[in-house]
């Protein structure tokens, strides 16, 4: 498939729209215009990458009507739909997905172009704030890696919990919590999230698994750094 091959099935509609189309029109790639309205500028791209973005963006120089032109079946609309949307929908550009046919030819509209009026989120930014303030020092640089993990609030309570095991063996889950002063630390325990934990045959009682014991002190070493 050539860009060109989009062409002829966005012209149709436009034209159909009632708008007089051309196209390569002073760099840009469709100009559509109908009366006294806005003029209508389409880029475009078999691919969504930054390249069209960019044309797109310089395009509202020219007019406030821009859309960017991808095939109907494009992978980024398929796996990335949800973030594409956000981010056009920011840079005030619109969206065309468009199928070159032969047989089922055709444009469809998926964004217009318009102001973004991004919806907050109270709930999350407390949460954002609170996992801030909560977390003690600042373990993890800047652009760490999920793959490596996270020194997260949570974490260090794990870590905290790890670390009163390893100085006195198997302890109650009630004692742990007591002494940290963390009520939450029982449900800690018993979640295991990381697979430190290994509850013994006394009720109540946890000690650190195999892996917590050989995993511990590398990550008692990051959050000591930060």
């Amino acid at each position: 498939m050539k860009e060109s091959d989009l062409y002829i099935p966005l012209k149709r509609y436009l034209e159909a729209q009632g708008y007089e189309v051309k196209g390569e029109v002073r760099n840009c790639d469709v100009l559509a215009v109908r009366g006294q309205d806005a003029p209508v500028v389409v880029e475009l791209k078999l691919l969504i990458n930054l390249d069209v973005i960019l044309q797109a963006v310089d395009r509202q120089a020219l007019t406030p009507t821009v859309y960017i032109g991808i095939p109907e079946r494009s992978t980024t609309l398929k796996r990335r739909r949800k973030e594409l949307y956000k981010l056009l929908r920011m840079l005030g550009l619109g969206l065309i997905a468009i199928n070159p046919g032969p047989r089922a030819a055709r444009a469809t509209v998926l964004l217009d172009p318009g102001e973004y009026r991004p919806r907050k989120s109270k709930h999350r930014q407390q949460r954002l704030l609170g996992e801030f303030t909560r977390r003690v020092g600042d373990p993890n640089p800047g652009g760490t890696t999920m793959r490596n993990g996270i020194v997260t609030v949570y974490r260090q309570r794990a870590l905290a919990i790890a670390s009163v095991l390893r100085e006195r063996g198997p302890t109650k889950a009630s004692d742990i919590s007591r002494d940290l002063g963390d009520p939450g630390a029982r449900g800690i325990l018993y979640a295991d999230a990381y697979g430190w934990f290994d509850r013994s045959e006394a009720r109540g009682v946890y000690a650190l698994s195999p892996r917590g014991t050989s995993e511990i002190p590398g990550w008692l070493t990051r959050t000591s750094q930060g």
